[in-house]
């Protein structure tokens, strides 16, 4: 009598093992490029944020009588972008927390006024200055070909 087993050879594992690898092989790199794309997505996301809390808070400035732009985005350089830390200048309602890696945004300030910033992409700083005279926040110029991407 004959009994039928139903079982994977010792073939056919290692063969599924093999695509299994391949497929690896060719995806994480993907992964890796997927994370750079999320991240300038999330500072050009930002910038535009910041960009339009800067005209926003300069337009109540003017409502009260005030020409000038805020003097700091931040008051401090841990939580960034909040204004300049009282309640008659706020600038993002929750300010951004800083970081050191890929992905966050830093201040290279050691103390008010915080005008420079830093955006840590793809292992490149991306530096930003921001100008009370005129309320610009622009990239500074000559830097990493990354960085462009976080601007138009």
């Amino acid at each position: 009598m004959y009994i039928k087993k139903n079982a994977f050879t010792m073939i056919e594992l290692v063969f599924v093992i093999v695509v299994l690898g391949i497929l690896s092989a060719i995806a994480i790199p993907k992964f890796a490029a997927t994370r750079t794309d999320a991240q300038i997505t999330k500072a050009i996301a930002d910038i535009s944020s910041i960009r339009s809390a800067i005209v926003t808070e300069r337009q109540s400035r003017l409502i009260t009588g005030q020409s000038n732009y805020i003097n700091s985005l931040s008051s401090s350089s841990t939580t960034l972008f909040d204004g300049n830390g009282t309640a008659t200048s706020k600038l993002l309602m929750y300010g951004i927390k800083a970081g050191t890696t890929d992905g966050h945004w830093s201040t290279d300030s050691a103390s008010a006024p915080y005008v420079s910033y830093i955006y840590k992409i793809g292992g490149s700083s991306c530096n930003f200055t921001y100008t009370p005279a005129d309320g610009i926040f622009k990239l500074d110029p000559n830097q990493d070909a990354i960085c462009d991407n976080l601007v138009n």
